[in-house]
């Protein structure tokens, strides 16, 4: 399996261009300062679970950090990555080469909301598909949650890890943290578990949501079962 793939044509060009200006240079320093704040990131790759021959699509893959983690925790899955940052898919390309995994791996710029998966990647699904702090950066981030749903296997899940409530922080450092993140054109999903049983609905899919580090991190999994019955938040 070769690294790359050609990019994908429905990439929306404005969004394209405004995460290449944000990533030009932040890429350079991108893992080594966010380890500090992107908690559950780790526990999210764990709980993936994925069986030997299958399939991890990471939805705004960045630097393909999380997708090197996932590759040495399954040595035998297969290892799919878009981003819509031309720039961050640079990196991406040389972390992968790096931790010896561009045989199992594809990249592709695409935009999360409308990329085909067949011209991206010649696959019409995924046995696992995760968000790792990318829907708090995506202004139609309801869509791209819709749309990586739909592209589940029988069952497959998907996870997500974002900025949470953070209600068992501070009142100061609740709002240090928002201001902060405005800065980089992030907003909490606030929203995430009743938007993630609104699609477990339309989907017809089980759903878990829960908080951890006091609020800070917010974990949504969306499974395909063969049971096809919609769980109560948890």
């Amino acid at each position: 399996m070769n690294v790359w793939t050609e990019y994908a044509a429905d990439t929306a060009e404005e969004g394209r261009q405004s995460m290449d200006r944000m990533y030009r240079l932040q890429r350079h320093i991108y893992d080594v300062t966010r380890k500090y704040y992107l908690l559950g990131r780790d526990q999210l790759l764990r709980d993936l679970n994925c069986l030997p021959g299958g399939s991890i699509l990471e939805i705004g893959c960045g630097t393909a950090r999380n997708l090197a983690i996932a590759g040495k925790l399954y040595p035998n899955a297969r290892l799919f990555g878009c981003d819509i940052s031309d720039e961050m898919l640079k990196s991406a390309g040389k972390n992968i080469f790096a931790s010896g995994l561009e045989r199992r791996t594809r990249l592709a710029q695409a935009d999360a909301v409308t990329f085909n998966p067949l011209s991206s990647f010649g696959e019409d699904s995924f046995d696992r598909i995760y968000f790792s702090y990318t829907l708090s950066m995506i202004p139609s981030w309801t869509q791209a949650l819709a749309h990586a749903a739909s592209l589940l296997r029988p069952g497959g899940e998907l996870h997500v890890v974002d900025f949470g409530s953070c209600d068992g922080l501070p009142r100061l450092a609740k709002t240090t943290l928002d201001h902060w993140l405005t800065r980089f054109g992030v907003t909490r999903r606030e929203n995430l578990a009743s938007v993630g049983r609104d699609i477990a609905v339309e989907e017809v899919l089980l759903l878990s949501f829960w908080h951890s580090h006091r609020g800070y991190a917010a974990h949504l999994t969306l499974f395909n079962s063969a049971e096809k019955t919609v769980t109560q938040l948890s």
